[in-house]
């Protein structure tokens, strides 16, 4: 593992992995370098340098408040800046709107692939869940806020069923307050017809009709997009087929002998 330091003095942990041009790979909520898809994208994307890093809060990456967006626009500059200056970046979920707010803040990304971006573009009814979940880490029930955040997201109940008791679940619970984060990144539309660089909006097969919406959405407000549709689960892709849809994007942008 290797570290970099965050504009606010926050440490960011991350890995790379391989030879060539460098993709920063960034996480959804309550994943991690050692809990979620990234780390096998990374080992099957074959002819670039893959970075993984733990978003702030998460694995071995630090944190201090007040959060904002802004400070994690500021992590993920970093390793940009680690990566040798720019990069291409893939984005999943949240992940892939704080790629997009980095973008948008003109961190310097030659490319973007974006894996179903929780854009929705209304205005928000009922109670702010952030609320909710900053109140049950407060009080200790740190479990509770994971449940609550993905009931906020829609999470169909056959993925959470059984989640308190599997392997991951301690990991999870101590990830808890930074759903909270991603729940404010997503809030927050970053400025999309600004961000000129090319970009390639993804979705799976077997997502739901809202999840391929804000697919739709966020392609058709950004000025250089594509938009494909991979074969896939529900929120998901296997790390074969992604890495490949990300080199294809990525290799349009290398130079051909």
């Amino acid at each position: 593992m290797s570290t970099v330091t965050s504009k606010d003095g926050t440490t960011i942990g991350y890995s790379r992995i391989g030879e060539g041009p460098a993709v920063v790979l960034v996480d959804a909520a309550c994943c991690f370098r050692g809990g979620g898809p990234m780390p096998a994208v990374a080992e099957a994307l074959t002819g670039y340098t893959a970075y993984t890093y733990d978003r702030r809060g998460r694995g071995e990456s630090t944190d201090r408040g007040p959060y904002a967006v802004e400070r994690e626009v500021e992590d993920l500059a970093a390793v940009v800046e680690a990566a040798g200056g720019s990069a291409f970046v893939h984005g999943f979920s949240s992940g892939a709107v704080l790629a997009l707010h980095a973008a948008a803040a003109g961190v310097p990304i030659r490319a973007l692939t974006l894996l179903e971006p929780p854009l929705s573009f209304e205005e928000p009814t009922g109670p702010d869940p952030r609320d909710e979940i900053d109140a049950l880490v407060a009080a200790g029930r740190r479990g509770d806020a994971v449940i609550r955040f993905q009931v906020a997201c829609g999470v169909p109940e056959e993925f959470t069923a059984g989640i308190r008791q599997s392997p991951g679940w301690p990991a999870l619970e101590a990830m808890a307050h930074t759903t909270a984060y991603d729940l404010t990144i997503t809030a927050t539309v970053p400025d999309l017809p600004s961000i000129t660089a090319p970009a390639l909006v993804l979705d799976s097969m077997g997502s739901d009709e809202r999840l391929r919406g804000w697919a739709d959405g966020v392609a058709a407000r950004l000025p250089n997009a594509r938009r494909r549709t991979l074969d896939g689960d529900w929120h998901g892709v296997a790390p074969d087929v992604l890495a490949a849809a990300l080199a294809e994007h990525f290799g349009r942008l290398q130079p051909t002998e």
